[in-house]
C-alpha cells in the first residue's frame, strides 16, 4: 500500500518534518504546514525582544526567540513566518532554524508532534503544493530531479522545468488540442444536421501540426535522458587489459580491486565522474572471455547486457597482447553488435610501446573505430581520452540551451501515447470515418498531455512520484 491511503488526514492537517539532512550541523530547519500551525508554534515559541504573537506577524517574517517544552528550553530559534497562499505549500507555514545537533533537532520535531502536528510523508509539502495549486506535477517532479542533479546540466534542465517552461509549451500544446476537441463535440451535439464545423482539411492541418510538436518533444527525450542521468558508459575488454585501473583512474580513487590475475571483476560495478558538466556512469564490466565457471560465466554475462544498455562503449586492449589480430575482430563485431552506441577503441599500456603511432595507426584501420592510447596506471592520454569522451556529447549543452527537453519516463511515454493517439485520429479522418471516433482519440491525446502536468490525475502516479522525495520535501 502506499504511504498516501486514504485513511490519512487530508491534506490540511497540520505536519512537521526536518528539512535538513540528519547529522551534525551549524544549523537544521524543522518546517511545519496546515491549518492552525501558527497558533502550534505560538504555544512552544516565545520571542526575544517582545510579547507578540507569530499568529499576528506579517508573512515573510523572521523572529527571533525561544522554543520551550513545558517550561523548559528547548533551543533558542530563528522562526520564519509564510501566510497562505503565498508558501511553499500555499497553506499557513512556519520554519524554525536551530542549532544543527541531531539531538536538538530530534526535540524540535518531537515538541511539534507532541503539540498537534504528524509527520509528513515522503514528498508531502511539495504535494501540498501541487494540490493547492501553487505549482504543476511537472514542476513537483523537477523539484526533486534539481535536488538530486548531479552535473551542471542535470541541474540547469530541472531549474528550466521548474520555472515552468516545459508546462509552458505543453500548456500551448494541450490549449490547441482543447479546442480542436470542443469543435469536434460541436459537430456530434449537431450530428442529425450533418454540419462540420471544421472542414477535415482544416482538422487534419491542425493535427498534424500538433503531432509534429508533441514528435520534436519526443525526440528530445534521448538527450534529456543523458542530461538527467548521465551517459551509460561501459569500459569493455579481455581480463587483465586494465578495465579496473582505467575506472579508478578516471574517478580519481581507487574503487574497484586492481589485480594482475586475470579474472578478478565478476561483477560489473558502476560509479559516475563528471567531465565539462557531462556526467558519466561508468561501468567496469568482467573481462570477454570463454567462461571458467558458472560466476564467471554470469558475469560475462552481465558484461553484455551492459553493452547492449550502453550509451558509449570503451573497449579496452592490451597493446601487448599476443592475438592483437583477433582482438581486432573481436572490436569490429562488437562494434556491429551494438550500432546505437557510441565506440572507442582505447589501447592501454602503451608505455610499453615503442611504436606507438604505428599500432594506433593499425588498430584505427583494423577496427574501423576512433582509437586513443593510453597508459591506465601511469595517467598517460587520460585527458585526451575524457575530451574524445565529451566530444561524443559534445551537442547536449548546445542543445539544452537551444530547446526544451523531456528528462522523464513518465513524460516520455505520455507523449508517445499522445501522438498515437494523433496519428490514429488522422487515420480516421483520412478514411472518412465516424466523428465520435475522431473525437475519442483527441480526447485520449488531450488526457496523455494533461498526465504531465497533473491536469489529469491518476493517484497511483502521484503517490509513484512523492514517494521517491525525502520526509522533508
Amino acid at each position: 500500500m502506499s504511504s498516501f491511503d486514504h485513511d490519512l488526514p487530508l491534506p490540511g492537517h497540520p505536519i512537521a518534518a526536518i528539512a535538513t539532512p540528519v547529522g551534525v550541523g551549524a544549523l537544521a530547519i524543522v518546517r511545519i504546514s496546515g491549518a492552525g500551525v501558527l497558533d502550534i508554534a505560538d504555544r512552544v515559541f516565545r520571542k526575544a525582544h517582545d510579547d507578540g504573537k507569530l499568529a499576528a506577524a506579517a508573512g515573510y517574517t523572521a523572529h527571533f526567540g525561544r522554543l520551550y517544552d513545558a517550561g523548559q528550553m528547548v533551543d533558542e530559534v530563528i522562526a520564519l513566518v509564510f501566510r497562505a497562499p503565498r508558501s511553499f505549500t500555499a497553506e499557513e507555514m512556519v520554519e524554525f532554524t536551530c542549532h544543527g545537533g541531531p539531538v536538538v533537532v530530534g526535540h524540535v520535531l518531537k515538541l511539534m508532534l507532541d503539540n498537534g502536528c504528524r509527520l509528513a510523508e515522503p514528498g508531502e509539502f511539495t504535494r501540498r503544493a501541487f494540490l493547492n495549486g501553487r505549482i504543476d506535477l511537472l514542476q513537483a517532479e523537477a523539484i526533486g530531479e534539481m535536488i538530486h542533479a548531479r552535473s551542471e546540466s542535470a541541474y540547469r534542465t530541472a531549474v528550466s522545468q521548474m520555472k515552468g517552461e516545459l508546462s509552458a509549451r505543453l500548456g500551448g500544446l494541450r490549449e490547441q488540442l482543447i479546442r480542436s476537441c470542443a469543435l469536434i463535440e460541436i459537430e456530434l451535439d449537431f450530428s442529425e444536421e450533418d454540419v462540420e464545423f471544421q472542414s477535415r482539411d482544416e482538422l487534419t492541418a491542425r493535427i498534424e501540426e500538433l503531432r509534429g510538436e508533441v514528435n520534436r518533444l519526443i525526440d528530445s527525450y534521448q538527450h534529456g535522458r543523458l542530461v538527467s542521468e548521465g551517459v551509460s558508459t561501459v569500459i569493455a575488454g579481455r581480463p587483465n587489459a586494465g578495465k579496473s585501473t582505467l575506472l579508478n583512474t578516471l574517478l580519481g580513487q581507487e574503487r574497484a580491486i586492481v589485480s594482475h590475475m586475470p579474472g578478478t571483476t565478476r561483477d560489473y560495478i558502476e560509479e559516475c565522474f563528471i567531465h565539462d558538466k557531462t556526467m558519466f556512469r561508468l561501468t567496469d564490466t568482467a573481462g570477454l572471455r570463454e567462461p571458467g565457471g558458472e560466476i564467471e560465466h554470469e558475469g560475462i554475462r552481465r558484461s553484455r547486457m551492459k553493452m547492449a544498455e550502453a550509451d558509449l562503449i570503451l573497449y579496452l586492449l592490451d597493446v601487448g597482447t599476443e592475438r592483437l589480430d583477433e582482438e581486432i575482430a573481436e572490436i569490429r563485431e562488437l562494434k556491429m553488435a551494438h550500432p546505437e552506441a557510441k565506440f572507442l577503441t582505447v589501447a592501454n599500456k602503451c608505455d610499453r610501446t615503442e611504436d606507438v603511432e604505428a599500432l594506433l595507426s593499425k588498430l584505427s584501420d583494423g577496427t574501423g573505430t576512433e582509437v586513443i592510447g593510453i597508459s591506465a596506471l601511469k595517467g598517460d592520454g587520460i585527458d585526451m581520452l575524457k575530451q574524445h569522451m565529451g566530444a561524443l556529447v559534445k551537442d547536449l549543452d548546445k542543445l539544452h540551451e537551444a530547446s526544451v527537453l523531456v528528462t522523464s519516463l513518465r513524460h516520455y511515454e505520455a507523449l508517445r501515447n499522445a501522438a498515437d493517439a494523433l496519428q490514429n485520429a488522422l487515420e480516421l479522418i483520412e478514411h472518412a470515418s465516424e466523428t465520435e471516433l475522431i473525437a475519442f482519440e483527441l480526447r485520449s491525446a488531450l488526457d496523455y498531455v494533461g498526465e504531465i502536468t497533473g491536469k489529469v490525475v491518476n493517484e497511483e502516479v502521484l503517490n509513484t512520484i512523492f514517494d521517491r522525495f525525502c520526509i522533508g520535501k
